[in-house]
Order: structure tokens, then C-alpha cells, then sequence
């Protein structure tokens, strides 16, 4: 996997520092593209829920400060350059003359409106924890500013999507702030949209068929995209998802299942991308719905009943790596000393030590189309655990039902994939790990309730050490701690697969955030 760089420079840093290609003017944007994913957004407010579909939609709808590149680097969008000038304060420069698609213009103050609502999201609010305050300079100018020094100020900005602030004020017809974030509700900002992105929402039938338009103020007339509309349409299962790209029913599709890369790669009108992935796929065991759970000799006596290796091998037909940790190699968490210990014999015994060893029941919910082969997997991992008597009542659904349920913590183990939104492996330990807090947002998907404050007090002084070596150790510390608790059961890191017909080139606008940047999309 590619090392990803999670520091930054005190200097000043400029657009022109960032070495960006020279781009051509696009084309007329009039070429159409039919794009099928596994599911669709389950809303259209990004701040309401923090997961891989909506910051896809993020980016075609909306625009960041600034954005990852192939490289894992940063390349400015909607702030044009950024300096340091102090150990707690970034200064920003917003770029002048960008329309939301309502027609306002963007100021520092959609920032700061942005920045407040992020704060108070209980998806989003932990990652911008550490900045105690947005301070606008002037029209086009804005600092940030922590209370300590902080290594992933730039990191953070990655996911600061300005929003048009005058179309998100007020009250709806119904009397209801405009404002509100809903989880898996009927929110004005779950139904309307106004960004600065290259495309608008046209037309939405969630689950059926969302259409979106080229936006013709888009600020950046040097994208070389010519894409003027976008079909997105959910097809659930693999193999009828393949088939339509195969059959010319739809020019893009994503996920490509481990069982049908070689299919692809045969058809002489479609391409395939692979890339190496950082999306940890675990499973988590709820201590407050299970009192077992509790007992580290049980969760480790699962963690030794799950065959990683052979999940990978069979499931996931080697497209993916086994995983002991949250973090993938190239993170600075990483822990090569942690390898998967699939041992039934050492499971029986801990389970019998534990005494529980004639076993129980518990439930297990799973998605099934959320992540590659996710509802196989979730049938493997309870047959694994037949083999320690341990039975399971296992239910999957369909992303828009699951996510719902997952929220409530409504089975004794639930699964979750999270690929980092830092590029940082203290994001893993925030939002899965950390003891559950609805006031700092940390832990908000920990679905197992698992709490060590003094694993969370590291966290908490890794996120403030400015030191790479210090800090790399400190994290990889707390990967062997969580590793030697079961706070979790680790499954894979999922590779990322993508195909599209041989005219639409999209091998330069994909990334390992598995965040197409569709507005650059160029079809021949």
C-alpha cells in the first residue's frame, strides 16, 4: 500500500506550491454517463450521516477546501492557498467568485455556518473536536484555530464542504429550521441541495434513480470533464450490475465483486482499476447487550474463532488483505507485530476458561450491499462461530435499513467497514474504539459500546504530539492494546475495484478515499 502523509509543514503554503497539472478547458459538457453503484445516498444532507456514499456525493454535488490527491496529497478547491501562522491558528483564503448553485456566492460565511453545523453533527462533530473556533478575517479570508497544536488541520479541511448558508437558513413551509440535521429523517437539507459542485440534483427516487446536471456556473472552467449528466442508478446485486456494464446498459459501475474482475478484464469493451484498500471490514460485540461480551476471554476466544485468512481466500478471492488491526500498512498506527490468530483449539479453551464452554445464542446484523460480499462474509463468520457453540440469529439488509438499525445497536454484533477521513489511524480509534460520547461525538459508530479510558486518554495525547516518531509509536501502542482486549474482531481491508466501458476514462479521476471525482470524468 502507498505511505499516506498525515503531517504538515509550518510554512506557508500556496496553490502554485502544490504543483498542479496545467488543465485544457473542457469541452462542452455534453457527453451523458450511466453509472451504477451497489446503493444509492440515503440522503441528500452530508452532514447527516459520515460514510462512503454520501461523501461520493459530496463531491459531485458540493466542493472542500481542499481535496486528497492519487498521491495522498492535498490540492486546494474552494481554498486557493492556506498559511500557518501560529502553533494553533491556519489562515485561509477562499477563492473568489464561486456560485452555489443557487445562484449566492460563496463567502466566509457559508464557512463559518458550514463549520458550526459540523460541529453540533453527531457524525462529523469529532473530527472537528480539536478547532475551538472559525474566526472570519474578512469576505474571502478565515482562520482556525485549536487549543494545542494539531497534526491534521489540512487532513480535517478535506471534509469541510462549504453550504450555501442563506439557502439553509430559516424555516420550511412546515415551520421547521432549515438548519436541523435529522438522522434517517424528512429534514429540508435531506430533500434540498445547494452546493458548489459541478453537478445539481435534478431528479431523486431513493432506491430507483437519481439524475444530476451539469452545473453551468461551476467555478472550475479548467476540469477537463465534458460529462453534462450523470444517471445514477442502485443495482444491488453483482452479478446483474456486471451484467449491465458488459451488456452497454451502463458506461461506469462500482463496486466489481472478487468473483468477476477476470470477467471483466476479458471483455474486450470494458476496462478494470484496482487499487490497493484502506477500509478495515469488523465486526463489533456489544457489552451492554451482552453481558459475555464483557469477559475479554470470550471476545478473544471469537477473535481466535474467525478465520480471517480464509474469508479472504474464499469470500473475498484474494482481493482483499487479513486484518489484526484497524490500521493498514502505510498508516502511522500500523503494527507489524499484530497478525491474525485464527486458533479454534485456543478458542474452545478460553471459552471454557470463561465458562461458557456448551456456548450461547446472540443476534448479528450485517449489510448486504454496503461492502464487498458483506452478507457471505457475515454467513461465514457465524458458521466460524458454530464451531465453538456459539449459535447465531443473523439478519442482513439493505444499506437504507441497516444503517437505521445499526444506529439503534440492534443485535449483539453488528458489522461496520470505515476507511479513515483523516488518512490518520487516531480517525479509527475516534469513531470506533473510543468510549461512547454524544457531546464530543467519539464513538459514534463504536456499535459495541467497548469503553477503556485509558486506551482513549492516548488517543487523546497522540492527537496533540507533533513529533512523527512519538506519535507513531503512541499509536501503534494503542493498536496492541485494543489487539490484546478484542475490543473488536478485525475481518479485512477491502481492495477497491471499479469498470466502465473502454471510452470513459476514469482511472484519473479514482483514489484510495474511493471518492470518484466525477466532475473531471472525461468519456471519449
Amino acid at each position: 500500500m502507498k505511505t499516506l502523509i498525515t503531517t504538515f509543514t509550518s510554512s506557508v503554503m500556496f496553490a502554485a506550491a502544490l504543483s498542479i497539472a496545467p488543465m485544457t478547458l473542457a469541452a462542452e459538457a455534453d457527453k451523458t454517463l450511466r453509472l451504477a453503484y451497489d446503493a444509492d445516498p440515503v440522503t441528500l444532507d452530508i452532514h447527516e450521516q459520515l460514510s462512503g456514499g454520501i461523501l461520493q456525493l459530496s463531491h459531485m454535488v458540493f466542493d472542500p477546501l481542499l481535496r486528497w490527491t492519487q498521491d495522498i496529497d492535498f490540492e486546494p478547491r474552494l481554498a486557493e492557498s492556506w498559511e500557518r501562522v501560529d502553533d494553533n491558528t491556519m489562515r485561509f483564503k477562499l477563492r473568489e467568485g464561486v456560485s452555489f448553485h443557487s445562484g449566492n456566492t460563496l463567502t466566509s460565511a457559508d464557512v463559518l455556518f458550514t463549520f458550526e453545523r459540523l460541529k453540533v453533527s453527531p457524525d462529523f462533530k469529532a473530527i472537528f473536536e480539536p478547532f475551538t473556533e472559525l474566526k472570519i478575517i474578512d469576505d474571502y479570508t478565515f482562520e482556525l484555530i485549536t487549543s494545542e497544536p494539531y497534526p491534521l488541520v489540512l487532513n480535517a479541511m478535506t471534509y469541510l464542504f462549504p453550504l450555501d448558508k442563506e439557502f439553509y437558513s430559516g424555516q420550511d413551509d412546515k415551520g421547521n429550521d432549515k438548519a436541523t440535521i435529522t438522522k434517517h429523517g424528512n429534514s429540508f437539507a435531506s430533500r434540498n441541495v445547494s452546493g458548489t459542485g459541478p453537478y445539481t440534483v435534478t431528479s431523486r427516487q431513493q432506491g430507483v434513480r437519481t439524475v444530476f446536471d451539469r452545473f453551468p456556473g461551476y467555478w472550475d472552467t479548467q476540469s477537463p470533464g465534458n460529462v453534462g449528466k450523470i444517471v445514477m442508478t442502485p443495482i444491488k446485486e453483482n452479478n446483474t450490475r456486471v451484467s449491465a456494464l458488459l451488456s452497454g446498459g451502463v458506461d461506469f459501475i462500482a463496486p466489481v465483486p472478487p468473483t468477476d474482475l477476470d470477467r471483466i478484464r476479458r471483455d474486450a469493451n470494458s476496462q478494470l482499476v484496482t487499487m490497493s484498500g484502506t477500509r478495515i471490514i469488523l465486526f463489533h460485540l456489544d457489552q451492554q447487550r451482552f453481558e459475555p461480551f464483557r469477559d475479554v476471554r470470550v471476545r478473544q476466544a471469537i477473535a481466535y474463532a474467525v478465520n480471517q485468512e480464509g474469508i479472504v481466500a474464499r469470500i473475498m478471492k484474494d482481493f482483499a488483505t487479513p486484518a489484526a488491526q484497524l490500521s493498514p500498512e502505510g498508516y502511522q498506527g500500523y503494527n507489524p507485530d499484530l497478525k491474525p490468530r485464527f486458533d479454534v483449539d485456543k478458542a474452545k479453551a478460553l471459552m471454557k476458561e470463561a465458562g461458557y464452554e456448551d456456548g450461547f445464542t446472540i443476534t448479528m446484523m450485517a449489510p448486504n450491499n454496503r461492502y464487498v460480499n458483506d452478507d457471505k462474509i457475515a454467513q461465514a463468520v457465524a458458521a466460524m462461530l458454530a464451531q465453538i457453540n456459539i449459535k447465531v440469529d443473523l439478519k442482513t439488509l439493505p444499506k437504507a435499513q441497516y444503517w437505521p438499525e445499526f444506529d439503534a445497536r440492534a443485535a449483539d454484533m453488528m458489522m461496520i467497514g470505515w476507511h479513515s477521513d483523516t488518512e490518520d489511524s487516531a480517525n479509527f480509534f475516534e469513531f470506533l474504539t473510543m468510549c461512547p460520547d454524544t457531546e464530543t461525538g467519539r464513538g459514534q459508530y463504536n456499535a459495541g459500546n467497548y469503553c477503556n479510558e485509558e486506551i482513549d486518554a492516548l488517543v487523546t495525547r497522540a492527537n496533540v504530539e507533533t513529533d512523527p516518531d512519538t506519535r507513531t509509536a503512541m499509536l501503534q501502542d494503542i493498536e496492541r492494546r485494543l489487539h490484546d482486549d478484542a475490543a473488536f474482531v478485525p475481518l479485512h481491508w477491502q481492495d477497491l475495484a471499479w469498470a466502465a466501458r473502454k471510452n470513459v476514462q476514469i482511472e484519473p479521476i479514482l483514489n484510495v478515499m474511493n471518492f470518484p471525482y466525477l466532475g473531471d470524468l472525461v468519456i471519449e
